[in-house]
C-alpha cells in the first residue's frame, strides 16, 4: 500500500511552505515518526515526521514552495526493512563508473568557434547595465557563448585584481522565514510612525541582589537568576501604568489588551525567533526565568512552534549579548512598542554629590507614534528605569525572599 504524505497546516493563515532540507534520500527506508524533512513557513521552521514506515519516494525538491495539503512524498508501507544495519543513502547508491581522464578532457574542452565569447542579446543588455566587457565573462553556453545566466552571475571588477586569494561568490536563496522577516521589517518603516526614545539604567541594585541570592535561587529552582526576569517584570508594571503601549491598531480601531504577553527576541539557527511568554503578569521571578529558558532552548534547537511565537503584545530584545551599546529596535508588528536592552558598561556617575563608577545600561523604546504619544512613551521608559534601579521596592514589595520564593 502506498501512503501519500501531504503537507500539514503549520497554523492559521499559512497556505504555503518551502522544503528547506530533506533529511532522507529518495529510496531510503524510513521509520514511523522519523523526521524526514525540515519545512519553512513564513513564521517558523518545522520538522516533518514520517507518518508510517516504508520506502520513501520524494515528490518535491529542496527549495520548492508547496501548498498546504500537497503531496510531498510517497511511502511504500508494504516494502520490507532492509536486512542489516540502518540503510544509508550512500549504500543505496550504485557505484560510480570510472571515467578515464581523456574522456573527461574531451567532454570539458570546447572547440573555439566564432560564437565563443559572443553574448546573447539579453546578456549584452545586462553586461551593459553592469558596465562589463564580454572579455571579463567566460561563457557556458553552446560553443562558449555567453548566456543571460552568465551575465547575471558576472561580478564587475572592483579596482585592480589581486594576484592571489579567493574571489569566489555564493548565490543562495533566502529561506521563506527570512524573506517574510525582510518584508515585515520593510513594512514597519513604511506603514508605521516609528520613533525611539532612550534612557540609562544604573544596574548596581540588580547586581547586588543577584550576588546575594543567585546561588540559592539556582539551587532551589534549577534556573539562574538573570536580568530577563527583572526586565520582564519591570515591563509588565510599566504596561499596566501606560496601557496604550500595550495596545495595537486594527484599521481605524485601537485594541487595548488587559493582559501582558511578552515576546522575547531570540537568535536561532534559522534567524531571529520571537517566542511569547504568556500572561507574564501572573509570573514570578522563578516563573519568568523558567519560561525564558524553555523557550530559548526550543528556539535554538529548531523545535519552536508557530503558536509559541504568535500573539505577543510587547517585545523585549537584548542586543547586549552581542556587545551592542545602543540601537533603535524595530517594531514587531502589529505591536506598538519594543524595548531594547544593551550591554552593561562601567561609567562614571554622580551619586550623592560624588563621582562613582557604576554599571550602566542604555535602554531604548521604539514605539508607534500613531498610537503612543510622547508623554506615554517617555513615562513608560522612566517607569521601567525606576523599577530596575529600585527592584526591591517596585518589583519585590520590599520582601526579597518572598519574591524570589526562597
Amino acid at each position: 500500500m502506498i501512503l501519500e504524505m501531504k503537507v500539514p497546516s503549520p497554523g492559521e493563515s499559512i497556505t504555503e511552505v518551502e522544503i528547506a532540507t530533506w533529511l532522507v534520500e529518495d529510496g531510503d527506508y524510513v521509520e514511523k515518526d522519523q523526521p524526514i524533512a525540515e519545512v519553512d513557513s513564513d513564521k517558523a521552521t518545522l520538522e516533518l515526521p514520517a507518518e508510517e514506515s516504508g520506502i520513501i519516494t520524494l515528490k518535491a525538491e529542496e527549495g520548492d514552495a508547496v501548498a498546504v495539503g500537497a503531496v510531498v512524498c510517497l511511502i511504500d508501507m508494504d516494502a520490507e526493512k532492509p536486512a542489516g544495519s540502518n540503510q544509508s543513502s550512500t549504500a543505496a547508491k550504485s557505484p560510480e563508473k570510472s571515467v578515464s581522464p581523456n574522456a573527461v578532457k574531451s567532454k570539458t574542452e570546447t572547440a573555439t568557434t566564432y560564437a565563443t565569447g559572443t553574448a546573447s542579446p539579453a546578456a549584452k543588455k545586462i553586461l551593459a547595465e553592469k558596465g562589463m566587457d564580454t572579455n571579463a565573462i567566460k561563457g557556458t553556453g553552446k560553443a562558449g557563448r555567453i548566456t543571460k545566466d552568465d551575465a547575471v552571475k558576472g561580478v564587475p571588477s572592483m579596482g585592480s585584481i589581486p594576484v592571489d586569494g579567493d574571489r569566489g561568490t555564493e548565490r543562495k536563496k533566502l529561506s521563506m522565514l527570512r524573506r517574510k522577516v525582510a518584508q515585515r521589517l520593510v513594512a514597519v518603516k513604511s506603514e508605521t510612525a516609528m520613533l525611539t526614545t532612550f534612557n540609562e539604567v544604573n544596574m548596581q541594585p540588580i547586581f547586588d541582589l543577584r550576588t546575594a541570592h543567585k546561588e540559592d535561587f539556582k539551587t532551589k529552582h534549577g534556573v539562574g537568576l538573570g536580568f530577563m526576569s527583572f526586565f520582564t517584570l519591570a515591563v509588565v508594571r510599566a504596561l499596566k501604568m501606560y496601557p496604550d503601549v500595550n495596545s495595537m491598531l486594527d484599521g481605524d480601531f485601537q485594541i487595548k489588551n488587559n493582559f501582558q504577553d511578552i515576546s522575547i527576541a531570540v537568535s536561532g539557527p534559522k534567524g531571529l525567533m520571537v517566542p511569547v511568554i504568556r500572561n507574564a503578569e501572573k509570573l514570578s521571578f522563578r516563573g519568568v526565568e523558567s519560561e525564558v529558558k524553555r523557550l530559548a532552548l526550543r528556539a535554538r534547537d529548531g523545535q519552536i512552534t508557530v503558536d509559541e511565537m504568535t500573539g505577543g503584545t510587547f517585545t523585549i530584545t537584548n542586543g547586549g549579548v552581542f556587545g551592542s551599546m545602543l540601537s533603535t529596535p524595530i517594531l514587531n508588528p502589529p505591536q506598538s512598542g519594543i524595548l531594547g536592552m544593551h550591554n552593561i558598561v562601567n561609567r562614571p556617575m554622580a551619586v550623592d554629590g560624588a563621582v562613582v563608577i557604576q554599571p550602566i545600561m542604555y535602554v531604548a523604546l521604539s514605539y508607534d507614534h500613531r498610537v503612543i504619544d510622547g508623554r506615554e512613551s517617555v513615562g513608560f521608559l522612566v517607569a521601567v528605569k525606576e523599577a530596575l534601579e529600585n527592584p526591591q521596592e517596585f518589583l519585590m514589595d520590599n520582601n526579597v525572599l518572598k519574591a524570589l520564593e526562597l
